[in-house]
């Protein structure tokens, strides 16, 4: 079991949500996302530092439409960019040494048997399960593939061409309920009104034009490229995607709706529960122990939930009563979170 720290991140819970309509009719995939197929889809909002408001808005604009059917998860990504490129040309490369777009899924919420996807603006992509996130000892698992993932790239300008009028690239995927569901509650793709857990992430590396070719620029102290920028739609408030408890949500809508969503209170009882967490792992680093009283994880902070604490010499049970009073919610030392 891996009882080493675990960051706070440094946010107000206020994940950002998306109202996903059916798709009306077949896609046909091109990487343009300005053809009828998406007329129905709202854009998100623009991403931001995947630290939040503590750090600057992006350079370049990043945006997502999604849109779902009895077949699909779909997305398209327009990402604005003067200066497009990509190396990587084989499946299930660490796509993020390049320029590339991520997407993020977890169905059922509990942080744990999520998916992750990476393109670049060559169309070459790596999807993975993570059977926990990385803070948890979660190992990935390259070797799971997205069955019938479809994706297509369109480029604005010229690809890995330095002074070229570029302008942006886009990305339209479609994800099979058929391989999503794998890790979906009770196995089944999601019915309208349900939500899924999902995020956005852009990598953009600094580059510079070295012999009419792009490269990566270089930090001369350390011989090694500068630290590359994340940028998101819902901010993590630190710089780790693999929090999934501050992940969006995607709520799935027909013709009879939802309009609109409103966080289910037992979300909030989610995430004090998880903070509780954070700390409970922080405890044990310092301390070699696990906390047994909760004042010594609450502070002075203000809650809404009043926790029961279990532990062992190795593990540790947190919960809470639900907010219906139907059942109790808990959270143990390897984050995995659920309802009975």
């Amino acid at each position: 079991m891996n009882r080493s720290g675990v960051p706070e991140p440094k946010i107000e819970f206020a994940p950002k949500h998306y109202i996903c309509r059916r798709a009306s009719g077949p896609l046909e995939m091109d990487g343009r996302v300005d053809k009828p197929f998406w007329a129905g889809a709202e854009w998100t909002d623009d991403f931001v530092d995947i630290e939040g408001d503590s750090r600057p808005k992006p350079a370049k604009r990043t945006r997502v439409k999604m849109l779902w059917d009895d077949d699909c998860f779909y997305f398209a990504a327009e990402l604005m960019e003067d200066q497009i490129w990509a190396t990587l040309t084989e499946r299930d490369s660490v796509i993020f040494h390049d320029n590339d777009f991520e997407i993020f899924i977890d169905p059922d919420g509990d942080t744990h048997l999520y998916y992750e996807f990476e393109i670049n603006a060559l169309n070459t992509v790596w999807d993975l399960l993570l059977v926990k996130p990385y803070r948890d000892g979660g190992p990935p698992v390259n070797g799971w593939d997205i069955r019938g993932l479809k994706t297509a790239v369109h480029i604005d300008g010229e690809l890995n061409r330095p002074g070229a009028a570029n302008r942006k690239w886009s990305v339209e995927v479609a994800m099979p309920w058929a391989s999503l569901r794998e890790c979906a509650p009770y196995g089944r793709p999601p019915a309208a009104g349900e939500f899924w857990r999902v995020n956005f992430s852009r990598v953009e590396w600094q580059v510079e034009v070295q012999e009419g070719t792009y490269r990566k620029v270089v930090n001369p102290d350390t011989g090694k490229p500068y630290p590359e920028d994340n940028w998101v739609w819902s901010p993590m408030g630190i710089i780790n995607m693999h929090y999934p408890e501050l992940w969006g949500y995607v709520v799935f809508a027909d013709e009879n709706g939802p309009e609109s969503f409103e966080l289910p209170p037992d979300e909030r009882v989610k995430w004090e529960l998880r903070k509780l967490y954070y700390r409970q792992r922080n405890y044990f680093e310092a301390n070699g122990t696990f906390a047994k009283d909760e004042k010594q994880l609450m502070g002075d902070d203000s809650w809404s939930i009043v926790p029961r604490i279990e532990t062992t010499g190795k593990t540790f049970l947190i919960s809470a009563p639900a907010t219906d009073g139907n059942g109790r919610l808990y959270i143990r030392e390897d984050g995995k979170l659920w309802k009975e």
